[in-house]
């Protein structure tokens, strides 16, 4: 199994890019984030690789960083998600407005992507609420969905995000006070939710 490449850029496509890694071209599958994070062409890059074999092919996808290949693998356990839809909900959501989305329950958000619509997006929620809190970008979450929340809504909200994401109300509670003394008065929501997840990872 191909785990990584390191490569020359040969070409980029919307969808996927070449990679020539001693005189071989292996055609590279990926969101528009890891593609819009190459050098353009002919440029050295490094690329994290999931490999899916099938009776027909090998494809490879591949992923600027281990978070975005995290949430991959993620979203290809949901029903109904496939490789190619996976990448289109990367595309359109980076994993930290993913996480975001999840801890608030905004399936709004979700349905922006391709291919998603209401019926999917509920069970996007629902399945990956609780492994969605193992991710590494859920130290982090970013983005619209919290930048649009008004800033009165505030500590109540931000724990209830944690609790959504997984965690008990005990430790929530617990390191969203040590965020708040951090912070100064009336910090809005994404930077508390931030904070304590920040907290919570210690």
């Amino acid at each position: 199994m191909i785990a990584s490449l390191t490569g020359e850029v040969a070409s980029l496509e919307e969808r996927s890019c070449v990679l020539d890694v001693g005189g071989v071209g292996y055609l590279v599958h990926a969101s528009t984030r890891t593609l819009a994070s190459l050098p353009p062409p002919p440029a050295r890059a490094h690329l994290l690789i999931e490999t899916q074999l099938r009776e027909d092919a090998i494809l490879l996808y591949g992923f600027a960083d281990a978070t975005e290949r995290a949430w991959f693998r993620l979203l290809m356990g949901i029903q109904g998600v496939g490789a190619k839809l996976a990448l289109a909900i990367l595309s359109a959501l980076p994993p930290s407005d993913l996480a975001a989305a999840i801890a608030t329950g905004d399936r709004a958000l979700l349905t922006r992507a391709p291919g998603v619509g209401q019926k999917l997006a509920q069970r996007l929620l629902g399945e990956l609420r609780e492994p969605a809190a193992r991710l590494p970008i859920g130290l982090s979450p970013t983005g619209p969905i919290l930048a649009a929340i008004p800033e009165a809504r505030s500590e109540a909200d931000a724990l209830s995000a944690l609790i959504n994401l997984g965690y008990r109300r005990a430790e929530a509670e617990s390191a969203l006070g040590r965020a708040t003394a951090r912070l100064p008065a009336g910090a809005s929501l994404e930077a508390l939710v931030r904070e304590g997840l920040k907290e919570l990872a210690r």
